[in-house]
């Protein structure tokens, strides 16, 4: 579908942020005019770093705020939408929750009634989450497993999930759900995030210091498979018997924080450094990784990257533009 893309007219919500600047970056390169929305002007965002910024068709504005996304997407003529604006922060999620749930279930369900009262739009892809599976008796999470999400993040992003399967169901939206993995890649602005905050700690000769006791598991995912992801669904979304179903995106090979740490360093050349373990992460689950058998039988997709591959880029990415985000 090399050609899909051109001279449509996509709304990108959350593209200023990482993963949203990657996803904006890539459709721009297939010939998309892109629309964004954005609530905070930032000194620096991640559109400026993958030099994107004067490319993109830019709306200030809020997701929570519903005739300001009604009017995007009837004014642009929008007939694609990919729907990642969130408070992704665990910590800051759990500090202010209502916030949170404004920006994530709020912000979701304005998006999902602007579309549904546009019949310009053709295609709906919302971001949900792994961590809106909460914590499983069974792993991998399967997308039929139920949404168990107990923290304030994880509580949103099932929130958000639920609504959008209900929409489809309820008023036939051609609409569609990710829940990825942990994502990474450069222009991540988010350091909190431990794939970033390793490489630049490292970079800057600084301790590194992991907030947990380092025995978390999770599935990293790098962001250009991640992008790829929703680009397939977004471009067989019309298929008979996908809207409203969720898909995992991941690669089904969980790593723990510690030799996540051991194999950045390794790939960085520094393979002595240690990181200082505090122990004191609350709210977090010990395991969560993702089956994608769903998304290998329904589209024949599968991560391209390596975690090693990913991680070479990503930390190249970092290097290079090192000046631009301290």
């Amino acid at each position: 579908m090399t050609e899909f893309w051109q001279s449509k007219n996509v709304f990108v919500t959350g593209a200023d942020g990482f993963i949203g600047s990657w996803l904006a970056k890539t459709l721009i390169d297939k010939g998309a005019n892109v629309f964004v929305i954005i609530r905070d002007i930032k000194r620096v965002c991640s559109l400026d770093l993958l030099k994107i910024k004067d490319k993109v068709n830019i709306i200030q504005g809020d997701i929570i705020d519903l005739p300001c996304v009604e009017r995007i997407i009837n004014e642009k003529e929008i007939d694609s939408v990919f729907h990642l604006a969130a408070q992704a922060l665990v910590g800051v999620a759990n500090k202010s929750p209502i916030s949170t749930f404004e920006s994530n279930i709020k912000g979701t369900w304005n998006v999902l009634e602007a579309c549904r009262l546009n019949n310009n739009v053709k295609r709906v892809v919302v971001a949900s989450s792994d961590k809106a599976y909460g914590v499983q008796k069974e792993l991998p999470y399967k997308e039929d497993s139920p949404l168990l999400g107990n923290y304030p993040y994880d509580a949103s992003k099932a929130c958000a999930d639920i609504l959008t399967k209900s929409y489809a169901i309820t008023y036939n939206l051609p609409v569609a759900i990710t829940r990825n993995a942990n994502t990474y890649g450069g222009a991540d602005l988010n350091f909190s995030r431990i794939i970033p905050d390793a490489i630049c700690s490292i970079l800057k000769n600084s301790q590194f210091v992991i907030r947990s006791d380092g025995t978390l598991e999770r599935d990293y995912m790098y962001v250009k498979d991640a992008v790829s992801g929703y680009l397939i669904l977004a471009e067989n979304i019309d298929k008979k018997g996908l809207k409203g179903q969720a898909f995992n995106f991941g690669t089904g090979k969980p790593i723990s924080v510690l030799d996540l740490f051991k194999t950045i360093s390794s790939v960085m050349g520094k393979k002595d450094i240690k990181p200082k373990i505090l122990g004191t992460a609350k709210n977090e689950i010990d395991r969560q990784f993702l089956s994608i058998e769903k998304v290998k039988k329904t589209f024949d997709w599968q991560p391209k990257y390596s975690l090693e591959e990913g991680l070479k880029e990503t930390v190249e990415w970092y290097n290079n533009n090192l000046d631009l985000i301290k």
